[in-house]
Parts: C-alpha cells; structure tokens; sequence
C-alpha cells in the first residue's frame, strides 16, 4: 500500500473535502482525486462517499489502521534521521504533567531546554516521530510494575520513580482528617475525569476490581493547577502524585492506602541517546 496515498485518504477523510484536503497537502484537487481512485482501486473497495464526502464501512476500517502505520512511517524516518544527523544542540522533553515531578525537574540541565506538555498517550509518539528528544510519562501501578504505554515504536522505557498517591478533597470534606483513605471509602464519591492531568480514572477503576470512580466533571486540560482548583472548590476528587497533591490551598491530600498502588514515572527514548538528552537519562536514572 503506498503510503502517500493512504496519507492523502485519511487527509480527505479528516476534512471531509477533496479541495480543503488538496489545500493542506499541497496538491491540485484532481490529484488528490487520482490518489483516492488508485487507492481504492488496489483495495477492491469503495473508501468514500462523494456527496457528502464521508468514510465508508472500509473506510472507517482502514482509518483504524491508517493512524498506526503511519506513525510507524514518521518514526522510522526520524530513527533514521537521528542516526545520520549531527548531534543537535539542546533538548526538547516530552512529558504528560504529572510526570515532570520535583525530582525530574531537579534533574533538567540549566539552559537549552524546551518542555512539551503532551497528554500521556501523546508522549511516546512524540518520541516516536522525532519531535521530541526524551519523554516522561507516568501512570497509577502496583509497586515497581512497568506502565502499559501505547506500541507506537521500538522504544525504550525505564522506570525513574514512584511515589505514594493522594486523593484531593475540599478541607472541609468530612474525610478531610482521615490519616488515609481506602478506595473503598469512596464508593459512593464524585470524581473529576481529567485523564491528561489527574491519574486516570479507568486505572482507578480497574485497581478497584472495575467497579466504581463515578465522574462529576470532565477537564480535558493539561494544567495540574486548573485541577486542585477544581478539586478544592468541590467539584470532585482526584488522584494525584503525593507531590503535587499536597499544599493545595482550600484542599487536603489524604494518602490512598487500599489498593497498595504508586504514581511510577517512566522515561522514554529510542535507541542511546547522546549529548544533553543522554545526560538527562543518566541524571534520571540515577535519581529514580
């Protein structure tokens, strides 16, 4: 299958137009039209519809696939580019927010650095494709268990870190004082769903057997502070790194002390890295 062409398809299919696709990719509408005909062509199958443009059944199957074999693509180019290139000078770091911890922070180089928040399904294919040197992603796990990151690439991960979790309730909460807190207790609670910020819920929700973790309201931003607030003034409970859940003002950080898991960091690369990204991992790997 050519790629090129499977990259002008999902394009089409994205815009849901052969002129605004034919715009974004550089190409005249009728080129944009021969690519869709050769593709369906070595197919078999019609892939769109014309009037509106939209996704066929096999359409909408190969979009499953589309998105990871090109991903695939982009990664292998930039390996390949990385191994042929000179060392570049700088970093940029990959990380979803709760990752970039006090220690990953103490760890970063003085200068030269750029920061990428990145929703954490979003950090290992930023590695992947070159945009981003290192990556840091973090999750909810047992105990000096790996995290289960999306395959987008041969990548390398490592642990770096792990740190006892809180749950983040009002101060005024009636479980405000409690020494620590089993999810169980928290069966009939509301909680915030922010799966790019707070640790995310269906991990909650499968550390308590797949019961339970109602959401009130839903963030889909990246900023931890938008989440305390939200947690603070009551909107519902989250589950943060012991780190960034405690000293919120308005809110109390309680231990969760049943399911026995941690907030684990991962780091993520490809292949060795060198100069300040290489330092970077040393430097983690040391302090994890």
């Amino acid at each position: 299958m050519d790629p090129h062409l499977l990259r002008t398809y999902v394009t089409v299919a994205r815009l849901a137009s052969f002129s605004e696709a034919a715009r974004a990719l550089g190409y005249t509408q009728s080129a944009v039209s021969q690519h869709i005909a050769a593709l369906e062509q070595d197919l078999g199958a019609p892939l769109l519809t014309r009037r509106p443009v939209a996704p066929t059944a096999a359409g909408e199957r190969l979009l499953e696939h589309a998105g990871p074999l090109l991903l695939r693509l982009d990664a292998a180019r930039a390996d390949v580019a990385r191994m042929a290139a000179a060392p570049a000078h700088g970093l940029t770091l990959a990380t979803s927010p709760t990752a970039l911890t006090p220690a990953a922070l103490a760890a970063l180089p003085p200068a030269g650095v750029t920061l990428r928040a990145l929703a954490r399904d979003e950090v290992p294919a930023a590695v992947a494709a070159g945009t981003a040197d290192l990556g840091l992603v973090d999750g909810l796990a047992a105990p000096s268990d790996p995290l289960r990151l999306p395959d987008v690439a041969p990548l390398t991960t490592y642990g770096v870190g792990e740190e006892p979790v809180c749950v983040l309730l009002p101060a005024a909460h009636p479980l405000a004082r409690r020494a620590g807190l089993r999810l169980g207790d928290l069966a009939d609670a509301r909680w915030i769903d922010a799966p790019d910020t707070g640790l995310p819920l269906p991990h909650l929700r499968a550390a308590n057997g797949g019961h339970g973790v109602r959401p009130a309201l839903r963030y889909d931003g990246t900023d931890v502070r938008v989440l305390t607030a939200l947690a603070a003034a009551g909107h519902g409970l989250t589950l943060l790194p012991r780190s960034a859940a405690t000293g919120v003002p308005g809110a109390a950080a309680v231990p969760l002390t049943e399911p026995r898991v941690v907030h684990r960091v991962e780091l993520v690369h490809t292949g060795t890295p060198t100069g300040a990204a290489g330092a970077l991992a040393e430097a983690l790997s040391v302090r994890g």
